[in-house]
């Protein structure tokens, strides 16, 4: 990890079961530039020499990580959703095309091969518990190498979801038809105790936050329980949350390909099966 002040991250993150956690601080590391993050990163592959360097596949890893895997003279592999081992060599499945097709990547060349792995590839209970030595790294790193001043956040970050922590989550779709029938599966979300999301189109209408998007151009979600109503099932939206745990669709066209990759379909009018499920959930918690 890399930051300013992160001694405390640092500490939480050696109490998983790993080898050694490398702490890279520096003053100029405290708000993120490309220029500093890969001068850093760029220092330690090279004084550590591992293998493989795995990241993830968030908007500021998009950023600077080509920038890196261009110094180091590798090439990228990303929005990797499994690793495998295969006669003794490390096998990346990543997403191709919008998630219609997986595609096996092996590596080949002098090491390290640099790796993005998506949200939601693997589920965070599976993390065990352990005692690792903290490094902490200064890199040599001075203010004419960070040639970009960041900008402070937009107000709006503040107020952000981040549907990747939710445990439950409930997504509404086209079937909804207007925005002014939201409320129906925002009182089934509160009745659960679940986060509200979204198809693309239910954003692009201005129906709800883009904030709360689930998708290829959206947030990628794992959660225990995710409640799709009214979604058809389009391939960008299934890239998205077909990593969580459960998936429960309600849908009254039969075939639509949500029910794929559902592990409970309900076919039915949702104007009638969420109202009724929304009660069963109440007298359940009563």
């Amino acid at each position: 990890m890399a930051g300013n002040g992160i001694s405390g991250l640092a500490q939480e993150l050696a109490s998983k079961r790993l080898d050694k956690v490398y702490a890279v601080e520096h003053a100029l590391l405290g708000e993120y530039t490309p220029d500093g993050y890969t001068a850093a990163l760029e220092a330690l592959v090279r004084q550590v020499n591992p293998s493989c360097v795995l990241f993830p596949h968030t908007y500021q890893v998009r950023d600077f990580v080509p920038k890196l895997a261009t110094r180091l003279s590798r090439v990228l592999v990303s929005d990797v959703i499994r690793v495998r081992v295969e006669d003794g060599a490390l096998v990346f499945v990543r997403l191709l095309f919008q998630g219609k097709l997986n595609g096996d990547m092996r590596v080949s060349g002098p090491a390290p091969h640099l790796v993005s792995i998506q949200a939601g590839a693997y589920r965070a209970e599976n993390v065990q518990t352990g005692s690792a030595v903290v490094e902490t790294v200064t890199p040599a790193l001075t203010p004419d190498q960070i040639r970009s001043k960041p900008h402070p956040p937009f107000r709006e970050s503040s107020r952000a979801v981040d549907l990747t922590a939710a445990e439950l989550i409930v997504s509404v779709g086209r079937g909804i038809k207007e925005k002014e029938n939201i409320p129906i599966v925002e009182e089934l979300a509160r009745a659960l105790g679940a986060e509200l999301a979204a198809s693309r189109p239910i954003c692009d209408n201005g129906w709800l936050p883009m904030e709360r998007q689930v998708g290829s151009s959206g947030q990628t979600v794992a959660p225990k329980l995710y409640l799709a109503v009214g979604i058809s099932g389009a391939i960008q939206h299934l890239v998205g949350m077909k990593g969580a745990k459960t998936i429960v669709a309600i849908n009254k066209d039969s075939n639509a390909p949500i029910f794929e990759v559902a592990d409970i379909g309900v076919v039915g009018d949702l104007f009638e099966v969420v109202p009724a499920l929304v009660e069963e959930i109440r007298k359940a918690k009563s």
